[in-house]
């Protein structure tokens, strides 16, 4: 066996979040290894999301920040100030997406990160794929080269876990929750299997009443079925591949024939029937349409041979559904024609087909850490605005809690015995919560698995499957990403573990670098007041309950 890399930090998953770390701790000094299974680094941002989900235009952590400044200085020297292409790309609350990038760009520019740090040792199209844990505390991990039987092996000091299955967490031996909660393990109100309605019309209302400073959502959840069992399950939300789709003739490839194993039947019902619909940068966009609920149930324990299948078959879908809406005779010819206004660009995975190397895996393991975040912490306390504050916060939720279908739906694919629901609750698990969610916080206890005292894991946090609608997004986890990297020079720094941390001195280091712990309405407009940092400490302790900077409890 070659002789392992010996480092301070080895972050796994070069996700958004783990560049986010890695770059973090490297700017710091320390020796850092990231990994990731594929040949391209950035995750989801660099595989066709295209887009910052988000409800604020918060920058909430200095490497967040610098990722907004790098696109949007691209896009003004690219197309010009205040150019279709430079708005776009402007991270800005009064629309929605906040902001958009073209997944080529923004890889571009993680690369450019890393590479600026020479610390940082990067190992691409490599898995782990055992854990040597000591105690306590992880000592080294092998990994596996996805193309061959190649073997290398990593030492550490610590080690961050920022993949989204959460599979180092599992190597070494975490606690980790699959699927659904059932209703009565935490009083949640939409925990387990239920039956759903979704409706129409701006929320939350505090957004539209300007009391709260979010972007609205055009839908809000509709009544639930009272018969529903609200039952634990092993289900996760749907997953789909989200590939960037181009309406620019010039750089714009039409699909010439459909996938392989094409079947018609599976459209013939299919309601989702979009590809997309504005084209802001250089003609493109995201194609969100394609999810297959209930056939990624098994993808977050499997082997990767097995997640490949997986990952093909919505492939597949996907563009099996690009092609059934150009081309079938049943889609009438007024909506065929707009929908072959969209290809595959083809400056875009150019490598790979122009379509996207990973899908997005929306939801996996979920560790079960020093603090479980629920629905009820994301809920206004009564007769307050905000919810439950936590002393040890480190980070913001803007998005509300939400939830893609977990198995099929009524009408999806028509007649058969193995849908759900009924014409009155046509979805299993569709969750959107955008009226009754509020702003909350995540402690850093959710990022501390028990029983591991040398693991930070900053995408796979531990919440329950209601909450992780609110914690599920890019942004977020970026910031989570960055508190690790913070979180790891402390107690590289200190001797300390990681669980046993000043916290106090961690939400200082962020604060100080113009990081935020608690959402207020006046972020953009405080970054210079003298009390922004004091406010922010006040309301995780329960003594701030309002929003606004100005307006005490």
């Amino acid at each position: 066996m070659p002789q392992a890399l010996d480092v301070d930090i080895c972050v796994v998953g070069a996700t958004p979040a783990g560049i986010a770390a890695a770059v973090r701790a490297a700017r710091a000094g320390h020796r850092v290894l990231l990994t990731q299974h594929t040949r391209h680094l950035g995750g989801m941002c660099t595989n066709g999301l295209g887009q910052w989900d988000a409800k604020s235009d918060h920058r909430r952590c200095p490497i967040f920040g610098e990722i907004l400044n790098r696109l949007e200085t691209h896009y003004r020297e690219t197309y010009g100030e205040g150019s279709p292409e430079h708005r776009a790309a402007q991270y800005r609350v009064d629309r929605y997406p906040v902001g958009s990038y073209e997944p080529s760009v923004i890889e571009g520019i993680f690369k450019q990160m890393v590479e600026a740090e020479p610390a940082i040792t990067v190992w691409l199209n490599v898995c782990p794929e055992s854990a040597d844990v000591a105690g306590a505390a992880i000592a080294a991990v092998t990994f596996h080269e996805r193309s061959g039987a190649t073997r290398r092996t990593a030492k550490a000091r610590l080690f961050i876990d920022a993949t989204y299955e959460g599979d180092l967490a599992a190597l070494a031996g975490v606690s980790c929750r699959i699927g659904r909660e059932g209703r009565s393990e935490y009083d949640e109100p939409h925990a387990g299997r239920l039956l759903t309605q979704v409706e129409h019309g701006d929320a939350p209302s505090l957004a539209t009443a300007g009391v709260l400073n979010l972007h609205t959502f055009p839908m809000r959840q509709g009544p639930i079925d009272p018969a529903g069992p609200g039952t634990a399950d092993r289900a996760v939300q749907a997953y789909n591949t989200r590939p960037c789709v181009c309406r620019d003739p010039a750089n714009r490839v039409l699909l010439e024939e459909p996938p392989a194993n094409f079947d018609r039947a599976e459209f013939l019902h299919y309601t989702r029937r979009s590809l997309a619909i504005s084209a802001d940068i250089h003609g493109k966009n995201s194609y969100n349409a394609a999810i297959l609920p209930g056939e990624n149930w098994d993808y977050p324990e499997a082997d990767w041979p097995t997640r490949d299948r997986i990952s093909r078959r919505h492939l597949d879908f996907a563009l099996g559904l690009m092609w059934f809406l150009q081309n079938d005779p049943s889609v009438p010819a007024a909506q065929r024609e707009p929908f072959r206004t969209w290809g595959l660009p083809a400056d875009e995975f150019t490598d790979n087909g122009h379509v996207p190397y990973e899908m997005y895996v929306r939801e996996t393991r979920r560790i079960v850490g020093r603090h479980v975040l629920t629905e009820n912490d994301l809920l206004p306390r009564e007769g307050l605005m905000r919810p439950r504050p936590f002393a040890d916060s480190i980070a913001f939720t803007d998005w509300y809690m939400d939830s893609h279908s977990c198995s099929r739906d009524l009408g999806t694919y028509g007649a058969g015995d193995d849908l759900v629901g009924t014409p009155e609750f046509p979805y299993d698990g569709k969750l959107i919560l955008t009226e009754e969610f509020r702003p909350g916080m995540v402690p850093y206890r959710c990022l501390l698995p028990q029983g591991v005292e040398n693991l930070i894991v900053p995408v796979c946090v531990s919440t329950t499957h209601v909450a992780w609608g609110s914690v599920r997004l890019e942004p977020i986890w970026i910031h989570l990403g960055e508190v690790a990297g913070f979180a790891a020079c402390q107690a590289l720094a200190s001797g300390e573990t990681l669980g046993n941390l000043d916290v106090s001195c961690l939400q200082g280091t962020l604060l100080e670098t113009g990081g935020a712990i608690a959402f207020f309405n006046q972020h953009r407009e405080a970054a210079d007041r003298s009390d922004y940092a004091d406010r922010q400490l006040a309301a995780c302790h329960g003594d701030w309950d309002s929003y606004d900077l100005d307006e005490p409890r």
